[in-house]
Order: C-alpha cells, then structure tokens, then sequence
C-alpha cells in the first residue's frame, strides 16, 4: 500500500475520531498497526500530531463567528474582571495544560507505543464517562461559556494533563467529563473542549514537528509534503463534518453512546492483542 494512501486513511481516522471522546490517538495507533506502520516510525508519529492542523481548521471554521464575537469583547464582560473573560478561560486551560505536559513528553512517547496501555485507558475512561454523564447532566448549572468561572476553566485544563499522560484517555473525553463534573451542561462543555483543542493542538503540533526535524537531522526539503497535505486536508474535512453532527447528537442523547464504544473498543483490542 502507498504512503498516499496510508495518508488518506489516516487523514479519516483523524478526522472521525479527533472531536469525538473516543480517542483519536488510540484509533490512529490502531490504524497504523493495521496498515503495517511501525508504531517507533518517526515520521509517522510526527504524521499523526501534524495532521491534526486540519482537525483545528475545523473548529475555526466551524465557531469562527464565536471566536470572533470573543475577540471584539475581549477584555471586557459584566465583572469587569479579564480573568473571567472567555479567551481568558481558554488561555489560562491552555497553559494549566502546556506546562506539566511539556515536562512528561518522554513519558508520552514511551507510553504511545504501547497499544495495551491505549486498550486499558479506553476501557477505564470509558466507564467514567459513561458514570459522569449519567450522574453530573442533571446537575448542570453553567450553560454557557460565558457563565463559567476561573476555577472550572483551571479545573478542566488540569484535567486534560490525563489525557496527555496517559494516551487513550481521549483530549475530548477528559475536558467534557471534567465540565461536567464542575456544573458545565452538555453543549457548554462540548463547546469549550472545541475551542480549548485550538491553542492545545496547535502547540502540540508545532513541538513536534520541531522535535521530528531536531531528532532526526531533518531538513524540510526532506519531507514528504505531499504526504502531510493529504493528511491534513482529508482530517480538515472530516473533522469539519463531524463537529456538526456531533454537536446535534450530543444536545439530544448525550455521550453514552461514546462511553460504550470505548468500553467495546478497549475490551476487543485487549482480547485481540492478547490472543494474535
């Protein structure tokens, strides 16, 4: 199979799986075993964090009248308090995130190349999201990223730190259980995980794409561009597609659904991996 081909099977999976709380990470990795991709590949790791731009294009294409209305507002909201502004929420989860994350980075390395931990983080967030949306929905209190406080952005930044240190656990899935467990309904919940993906995934990405030429001696006519634009573009376009659909399934049936494929997924990939 070519690489441009492996490239739009992959750009699909990112897409499909990036805004879902289902983990993109684990599907990716699953993906690249499938196809023969060696898990240690340099390039195809650095493949799996760069086609995720197309997945951020998305969300600014998608929230882009948000992101807009938040900038023209900005420092400015009913406390007269920038730290309770939205950008600043955002900001503030980000760097929460940033730093821990940046500090473990070998530790996540090590761990995504094992697809038996990735099995085990699915099965395991899988049950405590299923136990959060059914519990913390009726409780919700905060219904718009507006009315949240410094405390549940901070609260959600600390808790997307899982995510990254234990590959499997789903981005997604950390910061909408964590909304909710701090008062978020649903869609805000939601809505903030979309737009807080921007400065996280951005930044992710740029690390390491600098780290993939540094490490291995890359120069940038050394890479396969054409490979990575497939990537990106089908990820753009897929992840586009799904924020949309997502957004109105999520507002009528909630995550169970997503909470029971993770369980289904993590308990067939353990059994898989147990018995080939």
């Amino acid at each position: 199979m070519s690489d441009f081909v492996k490239s739009i099977i992959l750009g699909i999976v990112e897409g499909l799986t990036e805004f879902l709380p289902v983990s993109s990470t684990a599907h990716l990795r699953i993906a690249q075993d499938a196809l023969g991709i060696s898990l240690e590949d340099p390039f195809w790791k650095m493949f799996a964090i760069v086609i995720q731009l197309g997945a951020i294009l998305a969300v600014v294409t998608s929230f882009w009248k948000r992101i807009v209305e938040f900038a023209k507002t900005f420092p400015k909201n009913p406390s007269n308090r920038w730290w309770n502004h939205p950008l600043s929420f955002i900001a503030i989860s980000f760097v929460v995130t940033a730093i821990p994350c940046f500090l473990i980075d070998k530790w996540i390395d090590d761990i995504l190349e094992s697809l038996v931990f990735i099995a085990c983080a699915l099965l395991v967030g899988g049950v405590l999201m299923w136990w959060i949306d059914a519990v913390f929905a009726k409780r919700a209190r905060t219904e718009s990223i507006e009315a949240m406080s410094l405390k549940q952005a901070i609260i959600i930044g600390a808790a997307q730190i899982l995510s990254a240190a234990f590959p499997g656990t789903s981005r997604s899935m950390a910061t909408i259980a964590a909304g909710q467990l701090v008062g978020l309904n649903r869609s805000t919940a939601l809505e903030f995980s979309f737009l807080l993906s921007v400065p996280v995934m951005a930044a992710a990405t740029g690390f390491k794409f600098l780290q993939f030429l540094i490490k291995n001696g890359q120069s940038l006519s050394d890479i396969p561009w054409g490979t990575l634009a497939v990537g990106f573009i089908v990820s753009y376009l897929v992840a586009w597609g799904v924020i949309v659909v997502f957004l109105q399934w999520v507002r009528k049936h909630g995550f169970a659904p997503f909470a029971f494929y993770r369980i289904a997924l993590g308990l067939f990939l353990l059994v898989y991996l147990f018995t080939r």
